[in-house]
């Protein structure tokens, strides 16, 4: 299986990256292969609904020339999706929402006179966030968000794999949560091979 993580996270080594780190790692153990795009160092611009992407089925088809193309054909190449976050305001992170909002137009071609395919359905799904409320009160809008993106556009939800951080005056990575990251590794590894 081939992961591909979308990685919403401004900062390289903080916390998203630091619970990332262990899960990414498990699964090369178990033999899967990934790559990660850094959605902070790409040029994506947000969605305007002008529906350019419905004229061709067969591709993404934007009218922006940005950075999207190329992580559309990661998409595609893909089983695997991951989205890691950090979540602010309880969403995830701008570049991520322009690039989910680009995708739900390019990717499902339901927007023109006649209703055409999802182009990546079937793909799985994957959390991975942290956050600074408690998790419950946290990322729950984020999931129940992706949960109906996921249906809509005829993906596979497999789950999320959350942690909090506790403020800037604590450290963030411990056992425990490299500790949960493993073990949510485990269960998606399971989950995407049924």
């Amino acid at each position: 299986m081939r992961y591909y993580i979308l990685m919403g996270s401004p900062r390289k080594n903080g916390n998203t990256m630091s619970i990332l780190k262990p899960f990414v790692d498990r699964l090369s153990d178990l033999g899967e292969e990934y790559s990660i795009t850094w959605l902070y160092d790409k040029k994506i611009e947000p969605c305007t609904a002008c529906r350019t992407c419905q004229k061709d089925w067969t591709k993404f088809g934007c009218r922006y020339k940005d950075d999207l193309d190329d992580i559309f054909t990661d998409v595609l190449l893909s089983d695997v999706i991951v989205l890691a976050t950090p979540i602010y305001s309880w969403y995830c992170t701008p570049p991520l929402k322009a690039l989910l909002d680009r995708f739900v137009y390019g990717m499902n071609k339901y927007y023109g006179d006649e209703k055409g395919p999802a182009i990546w359905a079937g793909k799985k799904v994957v959390i991975i966030t942290t956050c600074g409320y408690e998790v419950e009160k946290g990322t729950d809008l984020f999931e129940s968000g992706i949960k109906r993106y996921c249906k809509h556009s005829q993906l596979k939800y497999i789950g999320m794999f959350a942690e909090r951080d506790l403020g800037y005056k604590t450290v963030f990575m411990d056992g425990q949560k490299e500790k949960h990251a493993v073990e949510f590794a485990d269960k998606v590894y399971a989950d995407v091979r049924k």
